[in-house]
């Protein structure tokens, strides 16, 4: 799944919110969302398989964390953007000249 499509969710993007600050337990973000557990687990996967987050075991809970580096895909496609907008901005302040 690209992390664009895994963005696309609320509450996704909400429990992503709550990872900046450090890793959490499922039990952890449940508490924080009006989903249960089991929701939160799915989103935590959707998330995972976008590479968008990691678990790390701690005894016998997984905490999750932000992983950065999932996100290079979606600021490349947003950086394609801006750039074809540069050279747009570019083209228009040559002309003008």
């Amino acid at each position: 799944m690209h992390a664009l499509d895994a963005l696309g969710n609320p509450v996704r993007r909400a429990i992503l919110h709550e990872l900046r600050a450090g890793p959490l337990s499922v039990a952890q973000l449940a508490e924080r969302f009006p989903v249960s557990r089991p929701a939160v687990s799915r989103h935590l996967a959707v998330l995972s398989e976008a590479g968008l987050v990691e678990a790390h075991k701690r005894g016998t809970t997984n905490l999750y964390a932000v992983r950065v580096q999932g996100f290079a895909s979606v600021r490349d496609y947003l950086d394609d953007f801006w750039g074809t907008a540069l050279n747009r901005l570019q083209s228009l302040a040559a002309r003008r000249k």
